[in-house]
C-alpha cells in the first residue's frame, strides 16, 4: 500500500533522515520505533507531506506522490494523528470531528462516520458536546483519533499516541489501537514505548540518528541487539 524508497528530508542546512525504505501492506499495522530524536516524526511528516523530501520517492497503491500538495494526502486515504493530538481547543468534540470530514467524499457520508466513530469510541458520544480543551488527554486522544477517521482513511498515521499521559491512560490507549486493528485499518505507528507498540503492530523498522539500523517481525525486533542498543545503551 504505502512505499518509501531510498527517501532523504531534513530543515534547512540539517538532515534528518537518510536513504528511508520502508513498506506497509493493506491490513499490516506497522511500528517506526526509536528513542528520541531519531527522526521518527520528520518520516511522517515526509509521508503527510507536511515536509519536503530532499530526494527519494513515496507512493500510494503504486501511485507517486512525491509532489503531491500536502492538501491533497487526505484525499489519497491518509490520515494522521499528529503528535501532541492538536485538537481545536474551544470547539466541540463534534465540531472537532466534522474537521476531519472536510474532503467531498468525507462529506457525502458525515453522518455515517460519525455514528462510526460515536459506537468505536463510546465516550465521545457523552462528550459530544464539551469543549475539547476541557478533557482529559487520554480523552483528547480519543478524539484526534477519531477525527483521522472521519475520513474513512485507507492508512492511518498515529504520531507517538502514548505520549504525555499517565500509565493508566496509555494502557487504554493501546487497548484503542487493538480496537482500530480489529476494525482491519492499515496503521503506520511512531511511538517510543516498544514494548506496548510491539503487542500490537506486526512489524517494525527501528531508526536511530535517521538511519534505519534493523527491520523485523514484533518477536524479532523485541529480541534485537540494535533495538536493545538504541533504548538501554547495552
Amino acid at each position: 500500500m504505502l512505499e518509501l524508497k531510498n527517501v532523504n528530508a531534513g530543515y534547512g542546512s540539517f538532515q534528518a533522515i537518510f536513504d528511508i525504505s520502508l513498506s506497509v501492506k493493506a491490513g499490516e499495522a506497522i511500528a517506526v520505533i526509536g528513542p528520541n530524536g531519531a527522526g521518527k516524526t520528520t518520516l511522517l511528516r515526509v509521508i503527510s507531506r507536511l515536509l519536503e523530501a530532499t530526494s527519494g520517492d513515496i507512493s500510494m497503491q503504486g501511485q507517486s506522490y512525491i509532489n503531491l500538495p500536502a492538501h491533497e494526502v487526505v484525499g489519497l486515504g491518509i490520515a494522521q494523528v499528529p503528535e501532541g493530538r492538536r485538537l481545536f481547543p474551544r470547539l466541540s468534540v463534534q465540531d472537532n470531528l466534522k474537521m476531519g470530514a472536510y474532503t467531498p467524499a468525507a462529506r457525502q457520508t458525515y453522518e455515517e462516520r460519525l455514528d462510526y466513530v460515536y459506537q468505536l469510541f463510546p465516550r465521545m458520544a457523552e462528550r459530544r458536546n464539551q469543549l475539547a480543551g476541557t478533557m482529559s488527554g487520554g480523552e483528547q486522544q480519543m478524539c484526534a483519533i477519531g477525527r483521522a477517521l472521519m475520513s474513512k482513511p485507507k492508512l492511518l498515521l498515529l504520531d507517538e499516541p502514548s505520549a504525555g499521559l499517565a500509565p493508566v491512560i496509555v494502557q487504554s490507549i493501546f487497548e484503542l489501537m487493538h480496537k482500530i486493528r480489529a476494525e482491519g485499518y492499515t496503521v503506520l505507528i511512531v511511538e517510543q514505548n516498544i514494548k506496548q507498540v510491539l503487542k500490537v503492530v506486526d512489524r517494525g523498522y527501528l531508526i536511530e540518528t535517521g538511519k534505519l539500523r534493523a527491520s523485523g517481525t514484533s518477536a524479532e525486533l523485541l529480541a534485537s541487539d540494535e533495538v536493545h542498543k538504541a533504548y538501554l545503551g547495552v
